[in-house]
Parts: C-alpha cells; structure tokens; sequence
C-alpha cells in the first residue's frame, strides 16, 4: 500500500513544572525546570519508546528549559544520541503581564483561550492571542512535513503549541480547539501524507505515568489559577 505511505509525528508535553511558589508568585516561566513528577513523566515517556523499539529521525524542542529537559530524559531511555533541534517559533503561548490583570478578569485571562473553539483574538494572561500562537506555528509544521528526510519525529513541546498542531491536524483548517487536554508528559501520535489535508490522528493525550488520568478533573489553567490567586488573597 505504498500508495498510502505516511509519517509519523510522535507529539508531547513537556513534563510537569511548578509555576509559582507556595504563596502563589509566579517564577520566571521561561526557566522553570522539571519538577519531582515532571521528570518521572519524561522517564515514564521515554520508556514507552524503548519498549517498542522506537528511534527518532530527528527531535525538536522549542528551547525553553523544560522541553529540553523532558526530551533529554526521554532520549536517555531509548539510549539515542540525537542532537536538539531548537524552534523558538514553537514556543508556549506568551502571557502578559499578571499584575495588570484585573482580579474580576483572572478566570477569563487564564482559562479563556483554553475553552471550546476559541477566537483568534482571544488572548492568553493578557498577552498573546490565539492568532499569533497559529501564525507562528502552522508554518513551523508545514515546513516540517515539507521535508522530506525523515520517517519519524519526536516534537517535545508545550499544552496551548501542542492544541494549534492538534487542531491543525483534526481539521485542517486554522482553528483552535481549546478543550483537547494536554497532561504534563503525554504523548499523541500523528501520521502525515504526502498531500495537506493527508492526517490521521492516532494517539491523543496518552499519560505513561497515569493511563487513566484519574487524579483530577481540573484543567492545567484552572490548577494553576487557583495557585495564583493565594498571591492576591482571593
């Protein structure tokens, strides 16, 4: 069925991180490390890999600390030596300043671009809109699979950049599904053929470490506006 040859995308989240500190101030989200849990989800991920034989044509990271970290562990367990290929355009949505958000707009700031299919010009914590996320990323991924070279690629990403290629690949259009889940660590698989609208979507939000995810039923966004609120007294 050579007809019908397609590639495959391995997709991930970075593994968990903690964004703010027991009195709900934010650190610097550009050099957060993985945390205790985030390293045992890379190492759970990395696992799964070398159970099933798995080995990556490339691997791309968007830069940060944390996909860096989480795509490192999973390289240790396949035992590969692969270098990083660092996208900045693959970076997490680019908040704004949480200080200047109102406290009767926090809901909206931190969980709107992450509700239903959400307006391009929806924002996220004030700063970037959902339209620049998709102007930045959708040609990363065009690109990509406009490269021919390989068969197999590992992308080590984040949850907002993880939901635009999502979205891309579910619909082939440009929208933004907010509500597909992306758990720290998990991993989707994408298959892509020759022609554009060619994508099938294999593996959505599969969490190693916690296969059925029964842990909580709050989103990431609602978790860690609850942790910034105690900043704020509410």
């Amino acid at each position: 069925m050579t007809e019908h040859k397609r590639r495959r995308v391995y997709l991930m989240r970075h593994g968990s991180v903690t964004y703010f500190d027991d009195q709900g101030k934010p650190f610097l989200p550009e050099q957060v490390p993985l945390n205790e849990l985030g390293r045992s989800q890379a190492t759970a991920a990395g696992k799964v890999f070398a159970q099933a034989g798995l080995t990556f044509d490339r691997v791309i990271v968007s830069g940060l600390p944390r996909t860096v970290e989480t795509a490192t562990r999973v390289l240790a367990e396949t035992g590969q030596q692969i270098e990083l290929e660092r996208w900045k355009d693959l970076e997490e949505l680019r908040g704004g300043k949480l200080s200047a958000i109102p406290d009767e707009s926090l809901k909206e700031a931190f969980v709107g671009a992450f509700d239903g299919l959400v307006p391009e010009e929806r924002q996220f914590l004030g700063g970037e809109s959902i339209g620049q996320l998709m102007d930045r990323v959708h040609p990363c991924i065009d690109r990509l699979r406009g490269d021919k070279s390989w068969d197999t690629v590992l992308l080590v990403l984040h949850g907002g950049v993880n939901r635009a290629i999502l979205s891309y690949a579910l619909t082939n259009q440009r929208l933004f599904l907010g509500n597909l889940a992306q758990t720290a660590g998990c991993i989707n698989a994408i298959d892509v053929g020759e022609a554009h609208a060619d994508w099938v979507v294999r593996i959505v939000n599969y969490s190693p470490i916690s296969e059925l995810q029964g842990e909580t039923r709050h989103t990431t966004m609602e978790v860690l506006l609850d942790q910034y609120k105690k900043s704020r007294g509410l």
